[in-house]
C-alpha cells in the first residue's frame, strides 16, 4: 500500500503507507534533512517524524527558513526548554502552560517563592546545557488516565486540571525531551538544539491560572528566542529603544498631556500637547478639503435603534458605552435610574451617523461621489487591563471620512484615497508603508456574493493604484473587507494605521439610496476610510517615532528666547513679540538661572531651537542659535534667523503649495 506525495514544484512520488516525514526528506535530498526542522503536510504544520495517513502536499520547513513557522517553532521549543531548565533547577515548581506569544513565549510556573529577574541568569545557563545535550523530541500518545496518573503522582494539579478540559474526543499528545516531558498539542522541531542559543528571558510578572481572579497567582516568566543572534541582537536593542522612546514618558517630560483614575482611557491634553493636536488637525483638515471631503458634525449620543439597524448593536455592544434615555433620579431613597427606559449609545464610531446625512433629500448619480469627512470624537468601552497611554484609550478622535459613490467609481476612488494617504505618511515622516487586504472573517453581515464582489472590486482597484499589497486571511470587519496600511517607525516597529472599507452591507441595512442614470433606485456603495486613525494613538506613535524631537512644523514650542544675564531681558522679549507676530511659536526664558541650566531643561522638554541672547547679543541685534541633539552653536543676525525659521516651520502641505 502506498501514498502519494506532492512536492511544493508539483512533483510527485509515491511512498510506502507509513513512512515519515524525515524519510520522505532524507529521500529528497540529505542537505534539505539537514536543515529540515518540520514539515506542512496538507498546509498543517506537523512534527517531521509524524506518518502521513493519505495522499497529501508536503512542505519542509528548514531552520534558515526565515518564516514565521520555524520562529514560532523555535519560540515553543524555547518556552518548553525553560520549563525544563526551571524544574531542574526548582524540582517543587509545578508547571503550567507556555504559549507563543507576539514577541517570543512564556511560561506560568507555581512556586512557593516568586521568581525574580536576579534568577534569570542561572535559568539562562540551564537551558543553554540543555540546548547542548541536544534531547531528540519524541510524542507519544497516551489515555486520559495515564496522563492524569503521570502528573497527579507529581503533585502537577494544573496539569491535571488542562487534561480535565481537554474535550474527551481529542488524544493527549505528550512530548519527551530526554527524561523530562510535558503535555502538548505539538509540533515541535527534531531536537533541542534546533533552538539555538539565540534566546533571551525578558522580564517576570504575576498571572492568575487561567485569568481568574479567585485562582492561585503564578509567577510568568517572559523570553524570546529567533533563529540568529544577529536577529535577537536587532530585535533586544528595538527593545532598548523602544523604553527610551516610550510616549508616556516623554509626553510628561513635554508636558504634553496626563491620565488620571477618574477618567480611565480619556487623556487631559495640556496646552502643548493640544497645540500638537491641533497642528495634525488643520493639515488634514487643509488635506481634505483639497481633495474634495466635505466636513460635517455629528452627535455623540444616539438611539440604540440606529446601532440595531447598523448591525452594531449585535456584533459590538460589549464595546460600547450604554446610556439610558431618562432624566435621573434625585431622591436618595430611590433608584438613580428606573431601568424602563430607551438606551442610547456614545458613539463608537461615524458611519451610521453619516448615513444619515447622506439620507437627508434625495441623491443623484451626479451628486456623487460624495466625501463626507469628521474630526469625530468617539468612546470604545475598552478594559481597563487594555488601556496603554495613548495607544489604546477610551475615548478617541479619528480623521474619519466616508465616499458614497457607485459601483464604477470604485477603482478612481480607491486611488485618489491611497495616493492621498502616501502623501500624507510622507509629510509625516514615513516612507515604508506595507498595504494589507483584509478579507471575510467567519462572523460576517451580508451575502457571500456580495463578500465575494467586495473583495474583488477592493483587489482590482488596490491593484490599478500599482501599489503591492498582502492578504490577510479571514480579518476584515464584519460588515466588509478592508485595506490596512502598516507603518514602520526608526526602530523597525510596525503599526497599523490607516484603513479603507468597501462596504455593500451598511448601505441596505440603513437604506442609502441615490438616483440612477437610469431612474432607478439603487444602494450607494459605501467607503470607510481613515489614514491617521486615532489622533490619540497616531501622536503616540509620532513621539515614539521620533524620540520626542518632534518636526519643527509639529513642535509644540518651536524656539525659546533664553536670556544670559538681565541687561538682555528687553531685547528677547522684543525678539518673542516678533517671532509670535511671524506665526512662530515662541517662549521666553528669562529666569534667573545659568544658561546651561536653562539649555538642560530645553533639552529634557525637547525644544528643537533655542535662540541665546546676552549683552553682546543685543547690542549687535543678533541670536546664539543653539539646536537639539547638536553640539556648538552658530551666531546669526536676527532677522536671518527669522527667516530660515519660519521656512523650517512651515508645514509641508503648504510648503508643496508654494514651490
Amino acid at each position: 500500500m502506498t501514498i502519494k506525495v506532492t512536492f511544493p514544484d508539483g512533483a510527485t512520488r509515491d511512498y510506502p503507507h507509513g513512512i515519515t516525514g524525515t524519510t520522505i526528506v532524507e529521500s529528497v535530498s540529505n542537505s534539505l534533512a539537514k536543515k529540515t526542522v518540520a514539515m506542512r503536510w496538507n498546509g498543517v504544520l506537523s512534527d517531521l517524524s509524524d506518518a502521513p495517513e493519505d495522499d497529501g502536499k508536503i512542505e519542509f520547513v528548514t531552520r534558515d527558513s526565515d518564516s514565521n513557522d520555524v520562529l514560532e517553532l523555535i519560540r515553543h521549543d524555547a518556552a518548553h526548554v525553560l520549563a525544563e531548565a526551571v524544574q531542574e533547577l526548582w524540582p517543587a515548581t509545578q508547571v503550567t502552560i507556555g504559549p507563543v506569544i507576539g514577541n517570543g513565549f512564556y511560561y506560568d510556573f507555581k512556586r512557593d517563592e516568586p521568581f525574580s529577574e536576579e534568577d534569570f541568569p542561572i535559568i539562562e545557563k540551564k537551558m543553554a546545557e540543555i540546548i547542548d545535550r541536544g534531547a531528540a523530541f519524541t510524542k507519544e500518545i497516551w489515555t486520559r488516565d495515564q496522563a492524569k496518573d503521570f502528573f497527579g503522582t507529581r503533585g502537577e494539579n494544573f496539569k491535571v486540571e488542562l487534561i480535565n478540559a481537554i474535550p474527551v474526543d481529542q488524544s493527549l499528545k505528550m512530548y519527551k525531551q530526554g527524561q523530562w516531558i510535558d503535555l502538548c498539542r505539538g509540533p515541535h522541531m527534531r531536537s533541542v538544539k534546533d533552538v539555538g542559543m539565540a534566546f533571551k528571558l525578558t522580564k517576570v510578572a504575576g498571572a492568575y491560572w487561567r485569568g481568574d481572579s479567585n485562582n492561585p497567582v503564578l509567577s510568568r516568566i517572559y523570553g524570546t528566542a529567533f533563529a540568529t543572534k544577529d536577529e535577537l541582537d536587532a530585535y533586544l536593542y528595538m527593545v532598548e529603544e523602544a523604553e527610551k522612546r516610550d510616549h508616556r514618558k516623554i509626553g510628561q517630560e513635554m508636558d504634553l498631556y496626563h491620565f488620571q483614575s477618574e477618567a480611565q482611557g480619556s487623556v487631559f491634553w495640556h496646552p502643548k500637547g493640544y497645540v500638537l493636536f491641533h497642528q495634525i488637525e488643520a493639515y488634514i483638515r487643509r488635506r481634505l478639503d483639497t481633495a474634495g471631503y466635505q466636513e460635517v458634525k455629528t452627535p455623540q449620543l444616539m438611539s440604540s435603534k440606529f446601532w440595531e439597524q447598523s448591525g452594531h448593536w449585535g456584533k459590538y455592544r460589549e464595546n460600547m458605552f450604554v446610556v439610558p434615555d431618562e432624566v435621573p433620579g434625585i431622591d436618595d431613597e430611590a433608584p438613580v435610574l428606573s431601568g424602563k427606559s430607551d438606551l442610547m449609545a456614545l458613539k463608537p464610531m461615524n458611519c451610521p451617523a453619516h448615513v444619515q446625512i447622506f439620507n437627508q433629500g434625495i441623491k443623484s448619480y451626479r451628486d456623487l461621489p460624495l466625501r463626507m469627512a469628521e474630526f469625530g470624537c468617539c468612546h470604545r468601552n475598552e478594559a481597563h487591563g487594555a488601556l496603554h497611554g495613548l495607544m489604546r484609550v477610551r475615548q478617541m478622535t479619528q480623521d474619519d471620512a466616508h465616499i458614497f459613490c457607485h459601483e464604477d467609481q470604485i477603482q478612481s476612488e480607491t486611488e485618489h484615497f491611497v495616493h492621498l494617504l502616501y502623501s500624507v505618511y510622507g509629510h509625516m515622516g514615513f516612507d515604508n508603508v506595507v498595504i494589507k487586504l483584509a478579507t471575510r472573517p467567519e462572523k460576517f453581515g451580508g451575502t457571500i456574493e456580495r463578500w465575494d464582489a467586495a473583495e474583488k472590486a477592493l483587489s482590482d482597484a488596490l491593484r490599478a493604484t500599482g501599489y503591492d499589497f498582502e492578504i490577510a486571511e479571514g480579518e476584515g470587519a464584519f460588515y466588509a473587507p478592508k485595506l490596512e496600511f502598516h507603518l514602520k517607525d526608526a526602530i523597525g516597529r510596525s503599526w497599523q494605521v490607516g484603513t479603507l472599507q468597501l462596504d455593500y452591507v451598511l448601505p441596505e441595512r440603513l437604506g442609502a439610496t441615490y438616483v440612477a442614470e437610469d431612474g432607478s433606485r439603487q444602494y450607494v456603495v459605501m467607503l470607510h476610510r481613515a489614514i491617521l486613525g486615532s489622533f490619540e494613538r497616531f501622536i503616540g506613535m509620532l513621539i515614539e517615532n521620533y524620540a520626542g524631537h518632534m518636526p519643527m512644523w509639529l513642535a509644540p514650542t518651536q524656539v525659546v528666547v533664553a536670556t544670559i544675564v538681565s541687561e538682555a531681558d528687553s531685547y528677547a522679549q522684543k525678539l518673542v513679540d516678533q517671532l509670535k507676530a511671524a506665526g512662530v511659536r515662541a517662549e521666553l526664558d528669562a529666569r534667573n538661572e545659568k544658561i546651561n541650566y536653562k539649555v538642560r531643561e530645553h533639552s529634557v522638554g525637547k525644544i528643537p531651537l533655542m535662540f541665546v541672547v546676552g549683552k553682546r547679543e543685543a547690542e549687535d541685534g543678533t541670536v546664539s542659535i543653539r539646536r537639539l541633539g547638536t553640539e556648538g552653536q552658530k551666531i546669526e543676525p536676527f532677522m536671518d534667523a527669522l527667516v530660515a525659521l519660519m521656512v523650517e516651520a512651515t508645514p509641508p502641505d503648504l510648503k508643496d503649495k508654494a514651490a
